[in-house]
């Protein structure tokens, strides 16, 4: 418990773990069968519920709520858990609920993500790395954010969909099926409208990779092809490009079908 600065108006439960170098706010509250690793900071008024575990170097900015119980007319009571990363940035005003026994019981978000003011995340969602999530941005329940996406500021996303990796939305989309890797997506309902090419430079893609991937959005949206002969047509294109396999693999695995 060395080196940990804890507010003298704060609550921490005496079954609560924090590890050295924990700062906590004023007047935050720390329940039961909560974790929190090295290096992470707590601002004021943040709520944080069990069983929830926290890594490292985390920066929770004041007034969020995280772990509390799933907003999900079935749950009752069970033990369920929400699971966050290394290096996160969760600012102002965020919910991040635990899951539900109707799925893995965990809501999960990886490391280095960037999630800003008024962002909600529901039960059982599964966050990846590198994402960033732009105010006031929703993600129902069991939805799964795939690496490096990025929805812009009041994006919505129905329960069950997948936003895979790379991804990009214009502010005020909402999201009813399942965004491919690497696409732009835009409106109400969303629409494809290119792929995010800016994000791919930004991460090093090699202009080869890039323009191979331009193939493929073409081959699933421009050919007039069905979305089984896209897939066949994409399976050869992936001999040419490996990064391609990415978007073929989540074709494979949808199951609300694709924005079109």
């Amino acid at each position: 418990m060395a080196d940990i600065k804890i507010h003298p108006t704060a609550i921490i439960s005496p079954d609560a773990k924090l590890a050295e170098n924990v700062e906590v706010g004023a007047y935050s509250i720390i329940g039961a069968d909560v974790v929190i690793g090295a290096g992470t900071t707590i601002g004021a008024h943040v709520v944080i519920e069990g069983p929830t575990s926290i890594g490292m170097d985390n920066r929770i900015y004041q007034f969020a709520s995280l772990g509390a119980a799933p907003q999900d007319k079935k749950y009752a009571g069970e033990p369920t858990r929400l699971e966050i990363g290394d290096r996160n940035t969760i600012r102002e005003f965020c919910t991040l609920n635990r899951g539900t026994t109707q799925d893995a019981g965990v809501t999960r978000i990886g490391d280095d993500n960037w999630i800003m003011a008024y962002v909600h995340i529901a039960h059982d969602c599964q966050v990846g790395n590198h994402t960033i999530l732009a105010n006031n941005t929703s993600l129902a329940g069991h939805v799964h954010l795939h690496d490096h996406a990025i929805l812009g500021g009041f994006t919505l996303v129905h329960q069950f969909c997948k936003i895979g990796a790379h991804v990009i939305t214009a502010v005020g989309t909402v999201v009813f099926k399942d965004v491919p890797p690497y696409v732009t997506a835009a409106g109400y309902d969303a629409a494809p409208h290119g792929i995010n090419s800016e994000g791919l430079k930004r991460r090093n893609f090699p202009s080869a990779n890039i323009a191979a991937i331009k193939r493929a959005y073409k081959t699933l949206y421009r050919n007039g092809l069905t979305l089984e002969q896209a897939k066949v047509a994409l399976a050869e294109q992936v001999q040419e490009c490996a990064d391609i396999k990415i978007m073929l693999d989540f074709l494979d695995t949808s199951t609300r079908g694709i924005v079109r």
